[in-house]
């Protein structure tokens, strides 16, 4: 889709929505009104029934109306190319969003999340020294967001540098230390450096919040083990009940293992998912037994 069909669609589709909503409820508000003059009256349930309806009606083309608005402000602020170097990055497509994110930067947009992107896509096409600029340039621009460590780890990550993501990990979770994706993230690259009780501590501070299953799976599979090596029956159960619980977040992980392959990080990854599988293969085992 082109950019200007792309933001015409963006604007006429809501636009169309709020118009459709707008006549429902005018058409609707005028049968009842021509009900009462001609002394036809609704029972009570089914007047309670269409204003349900309508107020439905209406919110839902206010939230459509919202996301357009969103995605609109969205474009505006990440420059025109964000939305479709996104969609590319989770294609894992990544040499194609490169030159989309190039294109924010040169119209200004050079926001903490398109160099986050841009360092992703860089790293994974293979080009480890701009991903690196990228990251510490992210690092200078916005030294108080904790995206920018983020992003810097991400780069470190992809060349097996582990020591120093977590170096900026860590920066991440002084800055955002209520954000439980940052201590997942610290967690498991300690873990692959080796700093295995380090990568515990992290992993139980992610645990105190709420986090997506991508994220949960491989935190209580690692909480489960550990639970389990250390004699805490109880805590192993409960761990291994909630890797269950997030299993789906692992096919996430699974289909980032091709883009992966040939690094030194991706078969850190690789071995890690065949683990948690193995686990949860177990787990089911046990539980139909």
């Amino acid at each position: 889709m082109s950019g200007r069909l792309r933001v015409l669609v963006i604007y006429l589709s809501p636009a169309l929505a709020l118009a459709g909503g707008l006549i429902f409820v005018g058409g609707l508000l005028a049968e009842l009104f021509s009900a009462r003059e001609a002394n036809a009256s609704l029972s009570l349930a089914v007047q309670v029934a269409l204003a349900g309806l309508c107020l439905a009606a209406v919110m839902f083309f206010l939230w459509f109306t919202l996301v357009g608005w969103l995605l609109a402000r969205q474009s505006r602020e990440q420059g025109t190319g964000y939305g479709d170097a996104y969609r590319l990055i989770e294609a894992f497509r990544f040499r194609e969003a490169i030159p989309l994110l190039e294109k924010s930067i040169r119209e200004g947009k050079e926001t903490a999340e398109v160099l986050m992107l841009l360092t992703s896509a860089y790293a994974y096409a293979g080009q480890l020294g701009k991903a690196q600029a990228t990251a510490d340039r992210a690092v200078r621009l916005f030294p108080d967001d904790p995206g920018s460590y983020i992003t810097l780890a991400n780069g470190y990550r992809l060349q097996a540098a582990y020591d120093e993501a977590a170096r900026a990990l860590m920066l991440a979770a002084e800055l955002e230390p209520e954000q439980p994706v940052v201590w997942a993230e610290l967690g498991f690259v300690q873990y692959f450096a080796g700093d295995k009780w380090a990568a515990l501590e992290s992993f139980k501070h992610a645990a105190e919040y709420a986090m997506p299953a991508m994220y949960g799976v491989r935190v209580y599979f690692h909480l489960a083990q550990a639970y389990q090596i250390a004699g805490d029956t109880k805590a192993a159960v409960s761990a291994t009940a909630r890797m269950m619980s997030a299993r789906d977040g692992l096919t996430i992980w699974q289909s980032g293992l091709n883009a992966l392959e040939g690094t030194a990080y991706g078969q850190a990854l690789s071995y890690e998912v065949n683990a948690i599988q193995r686990a949860l293969a177990d787990a089911d085992a046990a539980n139909l037994g």
